[in-house]
């Protein structure tokens, strides 16, 4: 018989067949069917208990439900499959779904081992706010304000662990500052001091058991570190990127304003430049009749009678008119380090410069000078090379306009004066203030979306008794019984190179004090690591003494982005 026959005579079979013969056949194939589910629903829990998961509940379909599938089966041509839309999907973002989903299997994994469970109730977390807070410190002791990941003492290292352990910041976030965007309105040297700063934090202000979060920090902090007052600020504010300006102030000796002793290293330089203008030279205010007669004196003598020494009306005018030169918009690049004349960051602007009257403590009489600024290159760098140019000036009778030649393309040397004399007073919040009062007048007093002004106005009563008590103190203390700011001196005055020439009668920079590029000097200045300290040992004098030829290294070159965080 022929295959086709074959096909044909079964095919006849097939539809002669009986609807009871289709039934037997059928019910015959049931059980079977049956035991392959039942088989399969058990392979599928014993799997589900090995994977420690709830097994899922499996039955046998019904006869209709058979049928019905066996229906939507048949007769149909397979469909090409539709792409779901995570097949679609970048692959980055299905890798970090199946990360985030691998997180998840393995979180769970260690939960029902038990692992990474801490014995007692979880620790409550309390909500964050966004704030500012008010401090001021005495920096002697200290390696600067900002927080260094090395673990260096600072004053942010000391307030942030204060936080730490009153529950301002919680533990989560204990182990890095950046966790609460902690950040500062301007930052100090080692051994400076700041009546007034501001670091904004996200920080927890409500605190079981805790009434008043001012004295509970202070409680914590050591006394030369003092919190003012916080408040509530807007979620975008940042204590550096807020503030307008800041205001520094620097306290010296009025007997730094004499004039060198003649014979010595700067003088004898000075004047061998000066002869060459002996107009000029004619005209200089400079006088010696300190040193007439005096000129055998020892040390101690010769300190005894520099601080009985007062100041005159006319020395100070000229002290005045040289600080007014500072005032306005200018290039400031000789008055930091590693910047060139051409960056645009070197113009900064002077709101104003404040020079008070004299006045005698014990037996020495000081002068404060007051510099209100946008802000000051490199730390308060800035701050003490004009100092030192105040300073120098006026007791070598420089006219005024050596100011204006700082400020031009020409590189020179310009000292700094000790770091002993310098005070942050307080930064400054204009701006931000202004902001917050035109929301504030458009809302309730009890609106919680009030927000305080950030100003130290309120607070310059406990301020001033500080400043007095662990800043003015411990400067007049340090310079009574070391002589700092003579020790100073007397290394300007020992100095006979060319770096200092531009302290002559003209006021005009001369070429011999033009720092170039690439050129050694021949005999540069060379600045004494002592002057960046603020605090001694009781043995300081010995102290000066033995470090008087310990040198500083050369002035450092920063990258752009290390000057912009020194700026403060």
């Amino acid at each position: 018989m022929s295959e086709n026959a074959e096909l044909h005579e079964t095919g006849e079979k097939r539809r002669g067949d009986s609807p009871a013969a289709d039934v037997a056949s059928s019910e015959s194939k049931r059980p079977r069917l049956e035991d392959e589910l039942v088989a399969s629903s058990n392979a599928v829990q014993e799997n589900a208990e090995v994977a420690n998961v709830p097994p899922t509940s499996l039955e046998a379909p019904t006869e209709v439900e058979r049928e019905a599938t066996a229906s939507s089966n048949t007769g149909k041509a397979e469909r090409p499959k539709k792409r779901s839309h995570r097949e679609t999907e970048p692959k980055n973002k299905q890798k970090g779904r199946k990360d985030y989903r691998n997180r998840n299997a393995e979180d769970a994994a260690k939960a029902a081992a038990g692992e990474g469970e801490e014995a007692g109730p979880k620790a409550i977390r309390y909500p964050k706010r966004q704030c500012s807070l008010l401090m001021g410190f005495c920096g002697s002791g200290y390696s600067g304000m900002q927080i260094q990941p090395d673990h260096t003492k600072t004053i942010e290292g000391v307030l942030f662990k204060a936080l730490v352990k009153v529950g301002a910041v919680s533990q989560d976030n204990a182990d890095n500052p950046t966790k609460v965007s902690l950040a500062r309105a301007a930052r100090t040297d080692a051994g400076v001091h700041a009546a007034g700063n501001v670091v904004s934090l996200k920080m927890i202000i409500t605190i079981p058991g805790v009434s008043d979060l001012v004295a509970r920090i202070n409680e914590e902090l050591p006394p030369e570190i003092r919190v003012w007052g916080y408040g509530r600020t807007q979620n975008s504010f940042n204590a550096r990127l807020s503030c307008d300006s800041r205001k520094y102030t620097y306290f010296f000796p009025t007997y730094l304003l004499v004039p060198p002793k003649p014979g010595s290293g700067l003088h004898r330089v000075w004047a061998e430049h000066a002869a060459k203008s002996p107009d000029a030279l004619a005209k200089s205010p400079i006088s010696y009749d300190f040193r007439e007669g005096k000129e055998s004196s020892d040390q101690d003598e010769d300190m005894a009678r520099k601080r009985s020494w007062r100041v005159g009306p006319a020395q100070m005018e000229i002290f005045r008119t040289l600080a007014s030169k500072y005032e306005g918009t200018h290039n400031f690049h000789n008055f930091t380090v590693g910047r060139d004349f051409k960056d645009r960051s070197n113009n900064r602007f002077m709101k104003s410069i404040e020079v008070a009257d004299p006045v005698v403590y014990g037996d020495t009489e000081w002068i404060s000078v007051l510099f209100h600024g946008q802000s000051f290159m490199l730390h308060q760098v800035g701050v003490r090379k004009m100092m030192g140019i105040l300073v120098l000036g006026c007791r070598m009778g420089t006219p005024p306009r050596i100011i204006s030649e700082l400020y031009g393309q020409r590189s020179v040397f310009v000292p700094k004066m000790p770091s002993l004399g310098l005070l942050l007073e307080e930064p400054l919040f204009h701006s931000y203030n202004e902001k917050i009062a035109a929301i504030n007048a458009n809302l309730p007093a009890s609106d919680p979306f009030v927000r305080p002004a950030i100003d130290f106005e309120i607070h310059h009563e406990k301020m001033d008794h500080f400043k007095e008590v662990f800043i003015y103190k411990n400067m007049r203390e340090v310079e009574d019984r070391d002589g700092l700011f003579d020790s100073w001196i007397r290394t300007i005055d020992a100095y006979a190179g060319n770096d200092l020439l531009y302290l002559n009668p003209t006021g005009a920079v001369p070429e011999a004090a033009v720092i170039k590029p690439g050129e050694k000097r021949a005999n540069p200045f060379r600045e004494k690591r002592k002057f960046d300290a603020t605090s001694f040992p009781a043995e300081g004098s010995k102290r000066l003494q033995d470090e008087e030829e310990e040198e500083s290294d050369e002035e450092a070159v920063l990258n752009k982005h290390q000057l912009e965080e020194a700026e403060g």
